[in-house]
């Protein structure tokens, strides 16, 4: 029986997800930086205590959202490292071998974008009211 841990994944399939996860994580790095500008205007314009305390939490989850894009993005370049070793020192048999898949590092990955979407929902709502 095979479950999710013991998958098994061929290595262009956990080199392509590599890849996605890191266009992925640039696009939303490009995003916060939009975002924090956006924030950093509204914060000019708005100086009463309600809409700083906003500015102050959305500046905390965005610093919280790039540290965890950060981490996500080190995961998957210690990974692809080794796995790029592993081919390296092994070319014969990398075709025929198959690697444990990297549920961890997808599940993060998930868990991140469920978080960030609501975190921009979230946005989108307080720049309705603030813009």
């Amino acid at each position: 029986m095979t479950t999710e841990k013991t998958k098994r994944k061929h290595l262009s399939d956990l080199h392509f997800e590599h890849k996605l996860w890191k266009m992925e994580s640039d696009f939303y790095a490009g995003e916060l930086n939009i975002y924090e500008k956006w924030l950093a205007e509204i914060a000019a314009k708005n100086t009463g205590e309600e809409v700083l305390k906003q500015v102050e939490h959305f500046q905390n989850q965005f610093i919280i959202q790039r540290d965890q894009l950060e981490l996500l993005s080190h995961e998957v370049k210690i990974h692809e490292q080794w796995l790029s070793n592993y081919a390296e020192n092994n070319p014969v048999a990398i075709d025929h071998k198959s690697f444990a898949d990297h549920a961890v590092m997808r599940e993060h990955a998930e868990i991140f974008v469920k978080i960030y979407t609501e975190l921009k929902a979230e946005f989108k709502r307080f720049l309705e009211e603030w813009m």
